[in-house]
């Protein structure tokens, strides 16, 4: 058994019986949708015409959404219906950013991912849909795509026939008679003033306004379902402090096993700055599902394939690293430990730990990788960019730690003094870097696809761009490359004035940081998938 769905677009009357039958069905709730009819208006008047398009999960072959879920809460069966267990999931959303065609949701009711399961309680006792039996016209054919005396099958020998976003890979199920690119391809068209019976959601995310004659007027959005964003700013933040934990650790490293530093003081500061921030960082996750009560379910059920649970793991493993080389250093410190004696234990923790700080750093980029219905995160420099971000994001903690621990008299060796200023170094390279990065590979080089290019854009020159420019780049890189220009040119400043202007150095990197990763975690959730 293989089974598929078919429309014929011919015989498609946009009535909406399939999504009522659907909802009345599934019990759908009010404001999501399994199974929903888009209008499409082209051409200009008189000479215009209304494209149909019955739009749902397209249990896709090669289904992107399994193998993002931590949890196997989404799953393929042996028929190849793309099915969920509600009971299961977590609400991490996950699924709703790998799908490349809108077709999950978030359940209000119950806070868990829902789509179309091809009516698997019909079709296990030899049932159709109950979208295929209420259309009126028949224009909704389900069947075995194995079957070669099927319906479905033998419609799909005689006539050519569409499917949406074959570029995706994801060899989708759900095919169309009779399709127009305007319908197929969500940017074609335009929903900026309106739909025809109610006005677009400010709320919900995209579609994205495309400007000029050509979107706003001869191919119009006449009604479509509006789909909001699933992630907000715990994502962003989430990044940054991940960022902070991470690269404060990575430095430490560096500079301890290369002999260049070996301070007690500085490595239980750096060492309880990358815990206590990894710790945030869960926190993060944790309450960003919608049923965090079973964030541990990512522990005791894993689903290896995704790198939500590998980085869980990750997270979880650098933690326990941070946290006991802190407990170490902070035993040295005290004089409760020779520093000599537990040298072999301290720098395999350093260099399990780094090695874990590095991997904490980029995991992100391959999980991003694996939400496939977002296409400018698929970039093939986000691991070494998060990298260099968590190298600045890190060294900037660091020096606003400074500039605090240095008026409470926090005893820092010369050692230690070294360290803050090889961070403070380590910080203005990385923000060049990152900014060479920015501009000379995320948003320098052309994007493969339509939908990256108009993510970009918005970031770059529309909803996001005070986020880009004047956070971004004016706060997080001008703002502390001047201010070391300036601290590097003026020795001769007071002692406070130097402190004042590394935290504000330190504090405008990580606040720019925030402001990069909100426009890059949002732009892209703006263009719409459906």
């Amino acid at each position: 058994m293989n089974y598929g769905f078919l429309i014929d677009n011919r015989k498609c009357i946009g009535c909406h019986a399939c999504s009522t039958a659907c909802k009345q069905e599934n019990q759908v709730p009010l404001g999501v949708n399994r199974t929903w009819v888009k209008y499409v208006e082209k051409g200009s008047f008189p000479d215009t015409r209304r494209f149909f398009q019955v739009t749902r999960c397209n249990h896709c072959a090669n289904p992107p959404c399994v193998r993002i879920c931590p949890v196997t809460a989404m799953y393929q069966r042996t028929d190849g219906i793309v099915e969920f267990d509600p009971d299961v999931c977590i609400g991490c959303k996950a699924c709703l950013q790998a799908c490349p065609y809108d077709a999950i949701y978030m359940d209000p009711d119950t806070g868990t991912a829902a789509k179309c399961h091809f009516c698997s309680h019909r079709t296990d006792l030899g049932l159709e849909p109950a979208c295929g039996v209420v259309c009126p016209t028949q224009a909704i054919v389900s069947g075995d795509l194995d079957d070669p005396s099927s319906t479905i099958r033998q419609l799909l020998g005689r006539h050519d026939v569409s499917v949406r976003k074959p570029e995706q890979g994801t060899l989708p199920k759900l095919f169309y008679i009779d399709a127009d690119a305007v319908t197929l391809v969500p940017t074609m068209s335009s929903a900026a003033g309106g739909f025809q019976w109610a006005d677009r959601d400010p709320a919900a995310a995209g579609p994205i306004a495309l400007g000029g004659s050509q979107a706003g007027h001869m191919v119009q959005t006449g009604y479509n379902a509006q789909h909001r964003a699933p992630w907000h700013w715990p994502v962003p933040a989430y990044l940054v402090t991940k960022a902070i934990g991470s690269g404060a650790f990575i430095l430490l490293a560096a500079l301890a096993l290369t002999g260049r530093v070996d301070d007690p003081v500085w490595a239980t500061v750096a060492s309880a700055v990358a815990a206590l921030f990894t710790a945030i960082t869960a926190g993060l996750l944790v309450a960003d599902l919608d049923r965090p009560e079973r964030f541990l379910r990512i522990l005791t059920r894993p689903q290896w394939r995704s790198w939500l649970t590998r980085g869980a793991f990750i997270l979880l493993g650098f933690g326990l690293v941070a946290t006991a080389n802190t407990a170490l250093a902070g035993a040295t410190w005290a004089g409760l430990v020779a520093a000599d004696a537990l040298g072999p234990l301290r720098a395999m923790l350093l260099a399990v730990g780094a090695a874990l700080a590095v991997a904490s750093a980029a995991y992100t980029a391959f999980l991003f990788g694996q939400a496939e219905g977002r296409d400018l995160w698929q970039s093939q420099l986000l691991p070494a960019h998060l990298v260099v971000q968590a190298v600045a994001a890190g060294s900037a903690a660091l020096l606003v730690v400074d500039a605090i621990a240095v008026p409470l008299d926090v005893p820092f060796a010369d050692a230690g003094l070294r360290a803050f200023g090889i961070a403070f170094w380590a910080m203005a390279i990385a923000l060049v870097v990152d900014a060479l990065l920015i501009f000379g590979g995320e948003f320098a080089m052309p994007h493969a696809t339509r939908e990256g290019a108009i993510a970009a854009r918005e970031i770059t020159h529309g909803r996001y761009r005070r986020h880009f420019w004047w956070g971004a780049i004016g706060l997080g890189h001008v703002v502390p490359l001047a201010l070391v220009g300036v601290l590097w040119g003026m020795s001769s400043l007071p002692a406070e004035a130097r402190l004042a202007g590394i935290a504000v150095a330190g504090a405008a990197a990580i606040v720019g940081l925030f402001c990069y990763e909100y426009a890059y975690v949002m732009a892209p959730q703006g263009v719409p998938n459906s």
